[in-house]
């Protein structure tokens, strides 16, 4: 059997290729041979995500004819890059990429510190917010005044409170998707409802297509399901999805499920615009493949921003869009609710299952979100944290400008991170020498699948001011290790927590 799970094309790669020679080289740089330039332009593509691991490379006379080079100096590149780990073939099957064993990869998620264990350490790693007062404190005294009636009973509600999967499923409504109670299942944070979405549709060694780079945490939900992890890269900047790969992928590798954050994306900041929405839906359709569209960053536009349609509206027979959406990043990580929204017997299956795992969502919670949607309390909060993101994010961008004027990013227009090429340092030794000097930062291959991104960080919007160049400062003494080869390369980076 093959061992890849997607393919590029001649042509594409070779576009991939050409969009490099737009990189300016350093001063009195070289020109390398030909093949030697050709292996060092697939090996970068492969560990900035721009081609994923383990996807098929087309064949040498193929790639010759797209890039008007010698076959020689193709089969010269691939043979090179077969000898540094970033390719395997297999006689029959073809080529496909690869990273080198022994990789210094981090392989989780990103668990969340204890607050009380950072002293004076600056977090970076943890996308979230302290909770906006005073509706934190608001929500919940109306939650408790409303409990009376709900402790005389079991307080168990495996699909959510009535009161609030009516109240969700209005605001859909109001946002032009008409939804009933019957479509929304209330569940423990978004995680909880991903994970209930992946045990009902993908079982162990099923395809899931991923965008790439994409989200840590869902990315080890589904390894440890068994999933078997399809990236598609993300188009170059904040343009959101690159349809063509997008395409590609779901009709080669017909994957049963595909996992989405087409509004701010975590961690790039990418925004999908209508047209790539309904693209994206029917290719989905076409190849049968599940969407599950995660909202959890949609409410945080941080600009004045035209937001496109939610994914769900362009699936108006609800076949293929499980919707996904959370209280935790527009409000409070403390508040785990989440919830689905699905066709009816996709939620029935949900909560039919849901007795072999958590029962339910806590009533106490799913109260006070009620209480915060019914008020317009929602409304003021997140307006309230937007500022404050906003904020955050100016001077956290002026800060890392200021001491890392060799970093690279685009500044988004909405959600909760930054997406950081660190100017060719290696970001597993960033994270490593950043826990030395006092800050922590999660590494690129964190949010890749198999060694991806090793040349990025993600950054939060959750320091500003002082802190934000405090942080930006030892950002740059970190980097100032790795470059003076303070780290070593060959030692395995410890296991971070974010």
């Amino acid at each position: 059997m093959a061992q890849w799970t997607s393919a590029v094309g001649a042509a594409q790669l070779a576009r991939l290729l050409n969009s490099q020679q737009d990189r300016p080289a350093g001063p009195g740089t070289r020109r390398p041979p030909a093949y030697r330039a050709l292996a060092d332009g697939i090996r970068l593509l492969v560990l900035e995500g721009r081609v994923p691991v383990a996807a098929r490379l087309p064949a040498e006379r193929e790639l010759a004819l797209s890039l008007s080079v010698s076959r020689t100096t193709v089969a010269a590149a691939y043979e090179a890059l077969r000898g540094e780990g970033f390719l395997e073939s297999r006689r029959g099957a073809g080529s496909w990429t690869a990273v080198p064993a022994g990789n210094p990869v981090p392989a989780r998620g990103l668990e969340p510190l204890p607050p009380e264990a950072l002293g004076s350490l600056i977090d970076l790693g943890c996308a979230a917010l302290p909770a906006p007062e005073p509706w934190l404190t608001r929500a919940v005294q109306g939650a408790l005044e409303e409990l009376p009636p709900y402790a005389h009973t079991h307080g168990d509600y495996p699909a959510g409170l009535p009161a609030l999967r009516s109240m969700i499923a209005e605001r859909y409504t109001a946002r032009g998707i008409p939804t009933m109670p019957e479509q929304i299942m209330v569940t423990t944070g978004a995680m909880g409802a991903i994970d209930a979405i992946c045990h009902l549709f993908a079982g162990r060694g099923e395809r899931v297509a991923v965008e790439s780079p994409s989200y840590a945490n869902i990315l080890q939900l589904m390894r440890e399901a068994g999933a078997r992890l399809v990236p598609v890269a993300m188009a170059e900047g904040l343009t959101g999805w690159d349809m063509d790969r997008w395409r590609q992928v779901l009709r080669d590798a017909a994957p049963r499920l595909a996992y989405v954050v087409a509004d701010f994306h975590n961690p790039t900041g990418a925004l999908a615009d209508d047209d790539q929405r309904r693209r994206l839906v029917d290719a989905a359709r076409s190849a049968g493949t599940v969407l599950i569209a995660d909202e959890t960053m949609s409410e945080l536009s941080l600009e004045d921003v035209r937001m496109p349609r939610p994914v769900c509206a362009f699936d108006p027979a609800g076949s293929t869009v499980i919707t996904v959406g959370s209280a935790s990043k527009a409000f409070w990580a403390g508040m785990r609710i989440g919830w689905v929204r699905a066709a009816p017997d996709v939620v029935r299956s949900l909560v039919a299952a849901r007795a072999y795992a958590d029962l339910g969502t806590p009533v106490l919670e799913q109260l006070a979100v009620n209480w915060l949607f019914g008020t317009g309390g929602w409304e003021r909060a997140v307006a309230a944290r937007r500022e404050q993101a906003r904020q955050n994010r100016d001077e956290l961008v002026a800060a890392v400008r200021r001491e890392l004027p060799g970093w690279e990013f685009e500044v988004p227009r909405g959600g909760l991170t930054l997406w950081v090429r660190t100017g060719g340092l290696s970001g597993s030794r960033l994270a490593e020498a950043g826990e030395r000097v006092g800050v922590r930062v999660p590494s690129g291959p964190r949010f890749g699948v198999d060694g991806a991104f090793e040349g990025y960080v993600r950054l939060p919007f959750t320091v500003g001011g002082a802190v934000a160049e405090e942080a930006a400062a030892r950002l740059a003494a970190a980097a100032r290790i790795v470059e003076s080869g303070g780290v070593s390369g060959t030692e395995a980076p410890r296991t971070f927590v974010a």
